[in-house]
């Protein structure tokens, strides 16, 4: 055979057919549609997530065999069948109308071939190894890690913008893997005490590091100087890293730095994070949703008591609840939070637990009952989550 000759193809409002509904199109069905392409899809049965695209108006399926006048208007053919009569039929078809055509079942007898793709912002890696799958597989990998640590991945139009990216629980790895690239990426980094610290070890020696907790000021003054900060690097053409624990939106005043930028005319770009409320339990062996307990899970807040003029927790609607408690920030306050629920009627046997600096290496975790939290809490230091519910027990203690 001779070299195959590598193309891009540009697949926007363009139709594309899809023939067959298992798992191989499962796969290769939302590449396409994230290409932009007018997928038509025709089998007669698809797996639950291909329906999903189909129910909500992401590809035109049509329920039946396939037939050749659905190659009408295509500039673009996926076969995705098992079966090598009727993927040689389609391909047959596509060869007399000049359609280029991939087959899942033999590459060797199609026109086009699907590579190993990597895609790293507006890198696209795309790798063929004359036929071997999984040489090409690993050859792509091995791109996408070098990848991810090359800064020089991310455009120039980031200058003078700001993101906000949640760093995740605490475990590096738990960064979302456009977060690394953005951070990689970064001229300033301001880092709040919660930031994953191995994180900030991997970052270029040029790189400005303003780390939040030596700011000499209140906490409201100190909110205005980090957003003064913010604005005033990426004025400069800088580009800017807000680097927060957990997810910047779940108590992390994300929205107020937000507002700050916008204000400045600064362009900020917002990367959730994985947030400890959820990713800290689930690493203590505690789901905060379980089929036959817990139908609802409410994240709170526990900086400020239940006696405080500025709270807004509901604590009387909340103790009426069956569902899961996650609170975060509410280790000091916790006497008085465990009072305020059993005094609106939650029940003190109700199971509970405190997990401290959870997914890092130093993780520890106690279970006990509502009543006992705030005996539990005295061994205990922030950063720290308090879990109620029926939740605590349903799995084995890890």
């Amino acid at each position: 055979m001779s070299d195959l000759y590598p193309l891009a193809l540009r697949l926007d409002g363009r139709p594309v057919l899809v023939v067959g509904g298992g798992a191989v199109a499962t796969r290769r069905v939302p590449a396409l549609l994230a290409a932009g392409a007018a997928v038509r899809l025709v089998s007669p049965d698809l797996t639950p997530a291909l329906r999903g695209l189909a129910d909500a108006g992401r590809l035109d399926w049509i329920e039946r065999p396939f037939a050749e006048t659905d190659l009408d208007g295509v500039w673009l053919v996926q076969v995705a069948v098992d079966d090598p009569e009727a993927a040689a039929a389609v391909s047959a078809a596509a060869e007399r109308r000049r359609i280029f055509c991939v087959r899942a079942d033999d590459r060797h007898a199609a026109s086009a071939w699907t590579p190993a793709v990597a895609r790293h912002g507006a890198v696209t890696v795309a790798v063929l190894a004359g036929g071997e799958p999984r040489r090409a597989v690993a050859v792509r990998d091995r791109i996408a890690s070098l990848l991810a640590t090359d800064e020089a991945t991310v455009p120039e139009s980031v200058k003078g913008t700001v993101a906000l990216i949640g760093g995740g629980p605490g475990d590096p790895e738990l960064i979302t893997v456009k977060g690394r690239r953005l951070l990689a990426a970064a001229d300033v980094v301001v880092a709040d005490r919660l930031a994953p610290g191995l994180l900030l070890d991997e970052l270029r020696p040029d790189v400005e590091l303003v780390d939040v907790a030596k700011l000499p000021y209140g906490p409201a003054a100190q909110q205005e100087e980090i957003n003064r900060i913010l604005v005033e690097r990426a004025k400069a053409g800088l580009f800017v890293v807000r680097l927060k624990g957990g997810d910047s939106y779940v108590f992390g005043r994300g929205g107020e730095e937000v507002l700050a930028c916008a204000e400045a005319g600064v362009p900020v770009t917002v990367v959730p994070g994985v947030t400890s409320a959820i990713s800290v339990p689930a690493a203590a062996g505690v789901p905060v949703t379980h089929r036959r307990v817990a139908h609802e899970f409410t994240v709170l807040s526990g900086h400020i008591g239940p006696e405080h003029p500025d709270s807004l927790v509901d604590w009387a609607a909340l103790a009426r609840m069956r569902g899961t408690l996650v609170i975060l920030m509410g280790l000091k306050n916790l006497p008085a939070i465990t009072a305020a629920l059993l005094a609106h009627g939650r029940d003190g046997a109700t199971p509970a637990a405190i997990i401290q600096e959870g997914t890092t290496d130093q993780q520890r975790s106690a279970h006990g009952t509502l009543a006992e939290l705030p005996a539990l809490a005295k061994s205990f230091d922030p950063p720290a989550i308090v879990v109620i519910g029926s939740v605590v027990d349903v799995l084995p203690r890890l």
